[in-house]
């Protein structure tokens, strides 16, 4: 029996364990900070707690565009390279996270998710608009 949805499905897989390791980094300075609730104030974990709902806001609305795509357009190697390049992006922002300035690897993450974001809503919109 075909999969329906593969890079989706897969891309679906890596999220989910994208956000299981934003959540084990956040874990981490709480327990290392002791604060059991909220930020406490604390710079490092309020940033870790931002990394993780950063990729909240947007993994949702990627993924669904993602499925949506290749139910229209199955097998699409585009597709497939920009939701690689988004997850990658993803963890690039988690880490460039961490420390007091604004990174290099924060700054692609958050292009990478702008583009596949924006990328991913032409497509669904010229994709919607020639049928």
């Amino acid at each position: 029996m075909p999969i329906i949805l593969p890079i989706t499905l897969v891309s679906a897989g890596a999220a989910a364990i994208l956000n299981f390791w934003l959540m084990v980094r956040i874990g981490m300075v709480r327990r290392e900070a002791k604060i059991a609730l909220g930020d406490g104030g604390h710079p490092p974990l309020v940033a870790r707690m931002r990394a993780q709902a950063n990729f909240i806001e947007s993994a949702p609305i990627v993924l669904v565009l993602s499925g949506l795509v290749e139910l229209a357009r199955p097998g699409s190697p585009w597709l497939l390279g920009v939701m690689g390049i988004y997850m990658l992006g993803r963890v690039a922002h988690g880490v460039g996270m961490d420390g007091k300035q604004p990174s290099r690897l924060r700054m692609i993450g958050t292009l990478t998710t702008i583009l596949a974001l924006l990328g991913l809503a032409v497509w669904a919109i010229s994709i919607a608009a020639d049928a």
